[in-house]
Formats: C-alpha cells, structure tokens, sequence
C-alpha cells in the first residue's frame, strides 16, 4: 500500500444571512483510532493509517422543519457505518466492496431520517445532502447524494470536480439544454433531484475513485461555497501560496462570505504533502511499427528469388565461381531465424522509486 503523508482541516461556518446552520461535517484523520474530530494542529503533517482517513460534509434543507436534525443524522448514520467495521481489510481489498460500503452507509442514513420523521411528525419535510471522501492508499474514494461536492485540485492539473451535482441544472446541462458556463446563475440553481429524507424515492448515491500524487487537495463542501463563488475563484484561491491549511480554509470562507455569505458554508479539505508511488520491478517499454503490406512483401521475395536464380546460372555458366555464387546467395537471401528475441527498440528498465 502507498503511503501519503498529508494535512486535514474542516470548519463550518452560519453565513452572514441565516440564523441557524443546517450543514454538518466531520472527518477521521486515522480510521484505526476512533477519533471523530480535526487535527488539533492543522498544519502537522500525518501519516496515513492503515484503514486511511475520512472526511465528510452534509447541507441539511427544511429551515425550520430541522434541517440541522437531517444533517446531523447524516453524519451520525456515517459514523456509526465506520464504527461498525471490525475488518477493514475485506472491505478495502478492492474498489467494488469499498464502493458498496459507502453507497450502503448513505443508504442506512437515508433510513435514519425517515424514521425520524415517522416518529417525530415536526421533522416532516427534512432533508439533507452527503459528500463522503475516503483516502485508502494513494486513491480516494468518493460517494455523494445531492449538490454538495467533491473537488480535486493540484497547482499543475488545476481543479477538478470529482463528483456531479444532482440537481436540476445539472440535468439541462447534461441533456444539452443549458450551456455548463450559465449554470452557475441559473434561477433554479437550488433545486435538487437527489437527496437523503426524500420519501418519494429511496437514496441513490453515486460513487468515483481517483489516483492521488503529490500536491493533490480534496475539496468538499456545501453549496455555501461553490454556490456563492465559482470555480475559477476556487481555483484562484487554492492556487495561492497562503502558508498554511489553515490560512487557505479561511481564505474560501472569506470568498464565500465576500459574495454575500447568504448560506451556511462548510468546507472539509485535505493536502497530500507527499504520495509515495507503489514500486515496480519491471516495466517493458517496445515501440511497435506498422507492417509492411502484403504487396510490398511479394515484391520484395520475387526481387531476392531472381536476384539469386541470376547468381545461379552465371555460375553454371562459368562467369562466376560456385564460391563466389555461394557468397552472393547468403548475401542475398537471409540466414532463417531460429529463436524470438525482443524487438531492437524494446527498453527494459528497473523503475526507481
């Protein structure tokens, strides 16, 4: 397994506008300890564990029908999933069973909230989204229902979103009715398609994986950010050298509250100090050319066949001795090949680490 030294930071924050927060967060640093919580230095650097780290944000919906209620049983629902794991090797053995694991860890949230809601009729109309980032190795591994995202950002590939929005804005974009530029100002940019707590459908959670490398930093949040700015001032601000994790998660608060703080914001981020590369031993490297065709190769046999039956008769006529006959033949025709060798320009070479 690689190994991937990094730092963590998450933070919440009501906004500027609202007088309740309904977003909800947490993160594990190191899923072999039950340590539910940011690192209480931000800026020391940590090895990963064994069973990797975890970091997870939710944007309850209801205001006064407790949103906060939905979210929080989100992130309680998330929590106990991980807990309840007394083998993490038979879940982290592949990508397929980590997927299933997360998609049923938001699946048994889903539940929690309605039956919440079952018992508790002032809780009707609750909602909440989930983000879920689960570093295993040097891959993270992301699951999501609703609009609060995944981003993934390095100073030399720029930033990426790893997850995509359910929500009504991204099906026009997706079906080609609304140009992906004009989203961010769509007048129905808050309505979503997929969410936990909604009785009219069951959850129905996404997944992705991506590889890490050094300089990497997940990013997830609530549409209290990436609703307010766009990515390309996320970008901006992800691309500046503030000197610490701590100056740059304060620096996207700042960014969100600039443009009107109008919702709660709740941001989880995560840099890869260093990300070793798992080793290889061998790596096999050829350069495969195109063959020649067919008419090209008659050509060529009946050019060598008459060059060498023209040999063969001036020697039997006597213009040309049999050693010499011999010696234009074998120049002419190619000694047959006995073993299969690599091609000239395969390149062999122990990697390096």
């Amino acid at each position: 397994m690689s190994d991937i030294v990094f730092k963590m930071i998450a933070a919440t924050d009501v906004g500027l506008v609202r007088t309740n927060n309904e977003d909800n967060f947490t993160v594990n640093p190191d899923l072999t300890k039950s340590e539910w919580a940011s690192p209480a230095q931000p800026d020391d650097v940590i090895s990963l564990g064994e069973n990797g780290c975890v970091m997870v944000v939710a944007d309850g919906m209801g205001g006064m029908n407790a949103g906060e209620v939905a979210s929080e049983l989100a992130i309680k629902g998330i929590r106990r999933s991980f807990e309840e794991v007394s083998d993490f090797s038979r879940i982290t053995s592949s990508s397929s069973h980590i997927e299933s694991f997360l998609k049923k860890a938001i699946v048994s949230a889903d539940s929690d909230i309605k039956k919440r809601v079952k018992e508790d009729s002032s809780t009707s109309g609750m909602g909440t989204t989930i983000v879920i980032a689960w570093v295993i190795g040097n891959v993270v591994h992301v699951a999501w229902c609703g609009d609060s995202r995944a981003y993934l950002f390095n100073p030399m590939s720029g930033l990426s979103r790893l997850s995509r929005d359910h929500s009504y804005v991204q099906q026009l974009v997706d079906a080609g009715k609304l140009d992906a530029d004009l989203a961010f100002d769509h007048p129905n940019s808050n309505i979503i398609t997929k969410s936990l707590g909604d009785f009219n459908s069951p959850a129905q959670p996404d997944y992705i994986c991506h590889g890490l490398t050094t300089g990497d930093e997940i990013l997830l949040c609530s549409d209290g950010l990436c609703g307010l700015i766009r990515d390309e001032e996320i970008f901006g601000i992800l691309a500046h050298d503030w000197g610490s994790i701590e100056e740059t998660l304060g620096a996207l608060f700042d960014g969100a509250l600039n443009a009107g703080g109008h919702d709660n914001i709740t941001i989880a981020l995560m840099q890869c100090v260093s990300v070793e590369e798992p080793k290889l031993e061998r790596t096999l490297t050829a350069t495969v050319k195109p063959r020649k065709s067919r008419g090209t190769l008659w050509i060529i046999v009946l050019v060598v066949a008459l060059l060498a039956a023209g040999a063969y008769y001036a020697g039997s006529r006597g213009w040309l001795d049999k050693a010499h006959v011999a010696t234009l033949i074998n120049k002419i025709l190619p000694a047959p090949a006995d073993s299969l060798s690599a091609p000239g320009n395969a390149d062999i070479n122990n990697s390096t680490e």
